[in-house]
């Protein structure tokens, strides 16, 4: 099972390349950044905490890291026209030698899209929108010329040059609910969500039945999970800290416990643990923790 890092795109810039650098060291897989540009108030960073922004950090880790995968987790299809978006990451395949996994989402933060007036829809209609967003995107990639017709999106003749480095540049989607399985299964090489491993269980076997709906393999399909990540030895820190996670998939205890879990995941099909820093300290304890998550995991049992 491979690890990732999520860096909290809300920290200095010196110090998310800090921890960027560290897990490359360590020979983990990838880094993921998050697509928003405020916090939703839920009780982890203050809405008007400063944040980058995706695209931008994406682009320069592609320039100062070189075997890291890359990844935005996951690009929201309102906030940019999908050629944009296309043309985006063919350009960051390039920079980064091939490293570039693209991750989609039908959008759901209120505050972002009522700030700055944009349109959020109802469900049906982000999902909708999202299963346009992906043929065009895959079409763009891969296709000489794209016309598309859709209720969304409309292109003709419309060409994307250059071409990503690699064959088939990864499409990640990143959602849990049935109809948006249905979607993965049908456009993603990558599918990943917010969970602890028995939900991960019902809702991989939902994604595998999608599958073979549709006539694919599910082992075709790259399986990634997270949950916030806080370590003590403290009971009442523990209680504390995921009464705070407010029903987001969350763990609290020591590096071995976390090892347990980790192996739950790994059992159940998880091929890629991602975890946010966002609650392991800074500088000298964030690196330990990173450091000592690093070895839990890659002494799992096998």
């Amino acid at each position: 099972m491979d690890l990732t890092l999520w860096p909290l795109v809300s920290q200095p810039w010196p110090a998310l390349c800090e921890a960027v650098e560290l897990v490359e060291e360590l020979g983990w897989h990838g880094v993921m950044i998050e697509d928003h540009f405020m916090a939703d108030g839920g009780g982890f960073g203050a809405v008007n905490d400063p944040r980058f922004e995706v695209t931008t950090v994406l682009s320069a880790l592609a320039v100062v890291t070189n075997s890291l995968r890359l990844a935005p987790l996951v690009m929201s299809a309102t906030y940019r026209h999908p050629a944009v978006v296309a043309n985006w990451a063919a350009s960051v395949d390039h920079i980064s030698a091939g490293r570039l996994t693209l991750g989609l989402g039908a959008g759901w933060q209120i505050n972002e899209h009522e700030q700055y007036g944009i349109v959020l829809g109802m469900p049906r209609d982000r999902l909708d929108r999202l299963d346009e967003y992906c043929r065009v995107v895959r079409s763009l990639l891969d296709q000489p010329e794209t016309t598309f017709n859709g209720n969304f999106f409309e292109l003709s003749n419309a060409w994307c040059e250059p071409k990503p480095v690699q064959d088939r540049l990864p499409l990640l989607i990143g959602g849990k609910g049935d109809r948006m399985l249905r979607l993965v299964s049908r456009h993603a090489d990558m599918w990943n969500m917010w969970s602890m491993p028995s939900k991960f269980a019902e809702r991989s076997a939902v994604l595998d039945q999608a599958c073979e709906d549709n006539g694919r393999d599910p082992a075709t399909i790259r399986r990634s999970t997270q949950a916030l990540v806080y370590l003590t030895d403290s009971e009442a820190e523990v209680r504390s800290f995921l009464d705070a996670a407010g029903g987001r998939a969350a763990f609290a205890g020591t590096v071995e416990q976390f090892a347990e879990l980790a192996a739950q995941w790994r059992d159940i099909g998880v091929d890629e643990l991602v975890i946010p820093d966002w609650n392991l300290g800074t500088g000298a304890q964030r690196s330990e923790a990173l450091e000592a998550l690093s070895q839990a995991v890659s002494e799992l049992p096998a």
